[in-house]
Formats: structure tokens, sequence, C-alpha cells
């Protein structure tokens, strides 16, 4: 046998055999294989409780000097190592990168997107710019914590709305199912007993009448199976409705407040749309901004002489009912200084502009229809 053919035929015994103990599958067939995604070495399940069950040790495996856990050894998936090492850093890339496409200003951004995240696969994948790759992925994963948790947390909600709706589906399915064998059983039912009673009465009746016992016996199977189309149609309907009723109810927003970044926007992927952050709430300001103490044009005094307040302020009458001559000369200060900060000539000017650019139109129209009318009722040849 040729070199070659000999390697091709040994190749699946060569896969099956530890390569820490030499131990082979086809001496025991119950041996089983792990792997972990560190290296992706594969050995026997025996070799690994017996090296790594005290705590993390270095990869047995020649040339291999990876810290190796127990915890993160399982059974492979693919046949391939290189497809199963592909599906691995596809899954954690993924996890990581799993912005949506409604978060794009464009098609094209989510296009260029999905396009980065498939270049930095092949590097991690073929083992180009590792290190640089590896980097860019981690200060992406840190600056954008709160928007991936936000798309993993939506991802995972969809997930569970699609199963289910594929739940509720086989369910409608069997339904289905069953209703069609019940209702083929009724119908035979139906058909065995109309017969039995045509039977029955042909029997008993006089051959003359023969025919119109068919014939009554057949209306009767033609109303009962139209009764029983129309309660069916009525069915169908009920559940359309309510499968419309689900959808509708399942179609809710799927937002999350939590999408928003800290940091606005990514160095690593462009075409984002920029979130507007919501202004904070303002305190009630009972006063609309007036402020009661704040005088722009005036200064209040503590004494103004006029000859009907002076006996005010002595008699002990009036100051018993808690009056105040201050209240009073804040109040009439106010009350004259009150339109110092209005200037009309500014607010004329503005609302002429916009009267005319609101009535402009209309009075050309208006203006247009009474010389339509004017000329219409003219006499002819009159200029």
């Amino acid at each position: 046998m040729p070199p070659a053919r000999d390697v091709m035929a040994h190749r699946g015994d060569d896969d099956e055999v530890c390569p820490v103990c030499k131990s082979s599958r086809y001496l025991n067939p119950d041996m089983r294989f792990l792997i972990n995604p560190e290296c992706y070495h594969k050995m026997c399940e025996s070799c690994v409780d017996r090296i790594f069950s005290s705590g993390p040790a270095n990869c047995p495996v020649a040339g291999c000097h990876k810290t190796l856990r127990k915890n993160r050894f399982r059974k492979q998936t693919f046949e391939d190592i290189n497809v199963e090492r592909e599906v691995d850093i596809r899954r954690r890339v993924m996890q990581v990168l799993n912005r949506r496409e409604e978060e794009f200003d464009s098609k094209r951004a989510y296009d260029d997107f999905l396009e980065q995240r498939e270049e930095i696969i092949a590097n991690l994948v073929h083992g180009t710019d590792v290190a640089k790759t590896e980097s860019d992925l981690q200060r992406y994963a840190s600056e954008n914590m709160r928007s991936i948790r936000a798309n993993q947390a939506l991802e995972a909600q969809e997930a569970s709305s699609f199963r289910e709706q594929q739940t509720q589906e086989q369910e409608l399915a069997r339904l289905r199912r069953e209703a069609a064998r019940q209702e083929y059983e009724n119908e035979r039912k139906e058909l065995l007993a109309g017969r039995e009673d045509v039977l029955s009465r042909l029997a008993a009746g006089r051959p003359g009448d023969a025919a119109a016992i068919a014939r009554e016996g057949q209306k009767v199977l033609l109303k009962k199976s139209s009764a029983r189309r129309s309660e069916e149609d009525r069915i169908r309907q009920k559940q359309a409705a309510l499968r419309n009723s689900d959808a509708r109810k399942g179609q809710g927003p799927l937002t999350t407040a939590d999408r928003a970044d800290d940091s606005g926007a990514s160095s690593l992927i462009k075409g984002l749309k920029k979130i507007k952050t919501p202004e904070p709430e303002k305190p009630y300001d009972p006063f609309d901004g007036l402020v009661p103490n704040q005088r722009d044009y005036y200064t209040l005094r503590d004494h103004y002489p006029n000859s009907y307040l002076d006996p005010i302020r002595q008699d002990t009458r009036m100051q018993a009912g808690g009056y105040d001559l201050q209240e009073y000369y804040s109040r009439t200060l106010m009350e004259a200084f009150a339109g110092l900060g209005c200037f009309l000539d500014e607010e004329v000017s503005k609302r002429d502009i916009t009267n005319t650019s609101n009535v402009s139109r209309p009075v050309a129209t208006e203006g247009a229809a009474l010389a339509a009318v004017s000329s219409a009722g003219a006499p002819e040849g009159s200029s």
C-alpha cells in the first residue's frame, strides 16, 4: 500500500488515541475524549480527572504551556477541531459585537459593521494581529457594557417569544388534527346513523314510499353537514381572532433604557445613531421664573413721607390686624414699574409680520374670487 493511502487509512485510529496516556478507543470502547477552549488539545476523561482535579495545571501536550482548568473541558461537537475553534471564536465575538440594525443610521452602516465583525473573527481564527484585535475587543466591551447587556436581554426576549410562538403553533396544529379526526368520526357516525334510519323507514313503509324516504334522508344529511360546516367556520374565525390578538400583544416595543452608553459613541464601530439624552427635569417653580424680591427698575425704601400714610403708621388699630405699610409700598411700586420691561414696537412689528403671513393667502384667494365674479357678471363688450 502506498504511504499516502496508509496515512489516510490510519488517520481515524490516530484521532482516537489519547496524546497523554496513549490509550486507544479500540481497546477501550467506553473512552470519552474532552477538549479545552484554551488550546483545543483532545485528551481522555481519565487524564483530565487525574491531572486537573487538584486545580489548574499546564496542558500536558508537548509544546503547549497554557494553563487549563477542569471546569472548561467539554465534549467536542464537530469532528474537525478547526471548525470547533472557529465556532467558539464566532460565538464569543458576536456576544460582544451584538449591535442591531435599528441602532445604525443607514443600511450601509449596518453592512459595514457586519463586514468589520467578520474581519475581526477572521483575524482571530487565522492568527492575524491577535493582540491588537483582542485589545480593541476588550476596550469596546468595557466602554459599551450597558448596550451589550441590553442587546443580550433583547435577544433572549426574542428567543423566548419565538419558542412560545412555536409552542403555540404546535398546540394549534395538534388541536386542528384532533378536530379533523373528531370531525371525520362524527361525519362517519352521522352517515351510518342516517343510513340505518333510512333502512328502518324503508322496512316499515310501503313500496311506493322508497323514493320519498331516500330524498328526505338525503336532505337531512345535507342539512346536518351544512350546520357542521358553519360551526367549523365559526370556530376557525374565533381561533384566527385569538391568534391575531396574541400577535398584537407580542409586538410590544423592545426598547430598553440601558441601551444608551455613557460614552455616547464607540471608537471601534462607525455609523451608530447618536442617542439624545433627555434633559433632567427642572425643580418645580411656583412663581414660573418670577423672583418676588428682585427689583430691576426701582429700590424699595423703608419710609416714604405721605400725609395720608403717616397717621396710619402710629395707629394701633390698623397695625393690630397685621397691616404692613412695606407691603403697600412694594405692591404700589411694582404696579407702577410693571410696564417698563415691555417694548410695544417690537411686539407690534412681530404681530404684524405673523398676521401678514397667515392672512396673505386667504386675502389673495378672496380677491381673485371677487374679480372672477365681477368679470362674469359684467355684460359682453363692456370694458
